[in-house]
């Protein structure tokens, strides 16, 4: 499929990686206060929230630990599952967090690492 037919969030801009857009879960602690995010630079962004780079909700609480991330195929699909999950119960998003990383280990270096 030619570039120009992609849909326009995948697009590649020349001489850039295609983006790879996320939705992912941040905490202080396991079960402790949670964050919701979207981003399609995932390791870039939460490099920012650990760092303290960004004045905002995960600085003031800090919330730099990520629990759970999902990859999505379009900026569209990103945003309508980050919007979703946002509207989820706090015991919803604790289960989703459970499911897949039951010990709340942070899950940093599994992006970092090559």
């Amino acid at each position: 499929m030619p570039r120009s037919h992609l849909p326009i969030g995948i697009r590649p801009v020349p001489g850039t990686l295609i983006k790879q857009f996320a939705v992912y879960i941040l905490t202080n602690r396991p079960r402790g206060v949670l964050y919701v995010g979207l981003r399609s630079s995932l390791a870039e962004r939460i490099r920012q929230h650990r760092e303290g780079l960004i004045p905002s909700f995960t600085k003031r609480y800090n919330l730099t630990r990520l629990v759970y991330f999902e990859y999505l195929d379009t900026a569209a699909f990103m945003i309508a599952r980050e919007k979703r999950l946002k509207r989820w119960r706090r015991e919803w998003k604790i289960a989703l967090v459970e499911k897949t990383n039951p010990t709340w280990r942070d899950l940093w270096p599994d992006l970092t690492e090559p």
